[in-house]
């Protein structure tokens, strides 16, 4: 046996224990979503993580328009004098 033969003899090995394990539902546990239960935890965590992110960006977003408009406000007034 020659290296190349030896080359398609583990990849057709490989192959065939990957249909045989599908096939009999080898791997993780998943839900009926298809996802593996400690992914959907992971994926609520993270859910809201980005809500609790996005409300900090809204409240830094206020604060700086706000600071932006007293600024203005506080140019003009040295402007008028």
């Amino acid at each position: 046996m020659n290296q190349f033969e030896m080359v398609v003899l583990i990849v057709a090995i490989v192959m065939i224990a990957s249909v045989v394990k599908a096939r009999m539902g080898g791997g993780r546990r998943r839900d009926r979503l298809g996802e593996a239960p400690e992914t959907a935890q992971e994926n609520q965590r993270l859910k809201q993580e980005i809500r609790a992110l996005h409300e900090r960006i809204a409240v830094l977003e206020r604060i700086t328009v706000e600071k932006e408009n007293s600024l203005e406000r506080e140019i003009e007034k040295l402007r008028d004098r």
